[in-house]
């Protein structure tokens, strides 16, 4: 899969998925007023709008173009600093308007390594994609979809899904049609992180914090809701942290599963 990050004046975005021989322009500024156009070639080429570490402190980094364009938004950036921390936060705020503001659409997150130099590592962290074949089309799909979650390595796994009581089932990304007080049964099934825990984080905030996981790194929890109590639910694996009440660096988080009927 072909792309570009485009390093505009303030800031950037990655045109994901162009086809061969694509050049978007970078040479311009927020205040220009003119990324739109350059996000319709994107689309135009085959490409999603992704922009890149929006809160990231290098100089011309930090995203100023506003988020309308965006197919995706990439939350998670090598290795975890306190600027992805405040990108994730941002993005759930996003999810909370989207449920809060009817007919808005929500923005699904990504996570990508930007390996530049030694000894930055490509696929710390990754993006993994539940898609319908290995074509780049297919891979588009699931990204633009949120079918989707993002793990600090290939040893990280999750499973994510929620239940309603009559065979109703959704997965991440998807929507629980469900009615508003029919009790909905979430289920978090996780590979590879020891020690970690479990937190399942709601449009009302972090309503649900596991035990550790074994040094196994391998458990299951389950939480149980109604939609008129989480609108949506996501999931986060969080190292430890010797900071108190901070939370660890996250091993992996999900996109959202809807609750109740849209």
């Amino acid at each position: 899969m072909l792309g570009e990050e485009v390093t505009t004046r303030n800031g950037h975005v990655v045109a994901l998925g162009t086809d061969p021989g694509t050049f978007v322009d970078w040479r311009y500024r927020a205040r220009d007023n003119r990324f739109g156009r350059f996000a319709r070639q994107i689309r135009r080429a085959g490409g999603l709008v992704v922009p890149a570490h929006p809160h990231a402190t290098c100089i011309g980094c930090n995203w100023s173009n506003g988020f309308g364009e965006a197919d995706a938004v990439e939350v998670w950036n090598g290795p975890w600093t306190p600027d992805d921390e405040v990108a994730l936060a941002e993005w759930d705020g996003t999810l909370v308007a989207s449920v809060r503001s009817e007919g808005r659409e929500w923005i699904p997150a990504m996570g990508n390594s930007d390996a530049h130099r030694r000894p930055d590592v490509v696929g710390l962290p990754q993006t993994v994609v539940l898609a319908d074949g290995l074509s780049r089309e297919a891979i588009q799909a699931g990204i633009r979809a949120g079918r989707s979650y993002v793990a600090e390595s290939q040893h990280v796994s999750v499973a994510f899904s929620a239940a309603g009581g009559r065979g109703e089932h959704a997965g991440i990304g998807e929507r629980l049609e469900v009615g508003p007080d029919t009790p909905v049964t979430v289920r978090v099934d996780v590979t590879g992180a020891p020690r970690c825990t479990v937190r399942l984080v709601t449009d009302q905030g972090v309503l649900f914090t596991s035990a550790p996981l074994p040094v196994s790194g391998t458990g299951s929890v389950e939480w149980r809701t109604t939609p008129s109590y989480a609108a949506y639910v996501r999931a986060e694996l969080r190292h430890e942290t010797a900071l108190g009440p901070l939370p660890g660096a996250p091993a992996a988080f999900t996109n959202p599963i809807f609750l109740g009927r849209g």
